[in-house]
């Protein structure tokens, strides 16, 4: 006789789960609680994608895709973002010469789900940049928004060069 996969105490579990995970959804006044767990405080400035796009574009900010090379080659970047890897050893250094070593220039980092970025504005707070901006929603879609994808905003599919790869 084959036993089921479906036995009450399973089922009792999934269903605890379930109406634990709503609750706190509900608590959290419809925001994902867990999205908010894993995102670290930031006291960066948050903007949308579409807003990221248009200052992009108009020279007002400086937009960082800060994701890993294989996550461009598979979306793009945001039409106007730069691409820095936020794992190159040198990425400050790097974001200096991006931005001609002015630390006061308004810096936008962008990654997929504005996890990577929170962390990453902190982490350029206490290297002295002066006006971070974190785009939350990140290129996928976070529980702050849909997302630069979603949104179907454009995108720039050129292939990752070598120097883009970093050290």
């Amino acid at each position: 006789m084959t036993r089921s996969v479906f036995t009450r105490r399973r089922i009792l579990t999934a269903g605890i789960v379930l109406v634990a995970g709503g609750a706190a959804i509900a608590a959290g006044g419809g925001r994902n609680l867990f999205y908010d767990w894993l995102t670290e405080e930031t006291r960066a400035t948050a903007i949308d994608p579409a807003m990221a796009h248009s200052q992009s574009l108009a020279g007002e900010i400086t937009l960082i895709d800060i994701r890993r090379p294989e996550e461009w080659a598979q979306t793009g970047s945001g039409e106007g973002a730069v691409r820095l890897d936020m794992r190159r050893k040198d990425f400050i250094a790097a974001l200096d010469q991006i931005v001609d070593g002015d630390r006061a220039q308004p810096v936008a980092l962008i990654c997929a789900r504005g996890v990577r970025s929170a962390r990453m504005s902190n982490l350029l707070a206490a290297a002295g940049f002066t006006q971070i901006i974190d785009v939350p929603e990140g290129m996928f879609g976070s529980g702050a928004g849909p997302g630069w994808l979603r949104r179907g905003l454009p995108l720039d599919r050129s292939p990752v060069a070598p120097a883009d790869r970093g050290t």
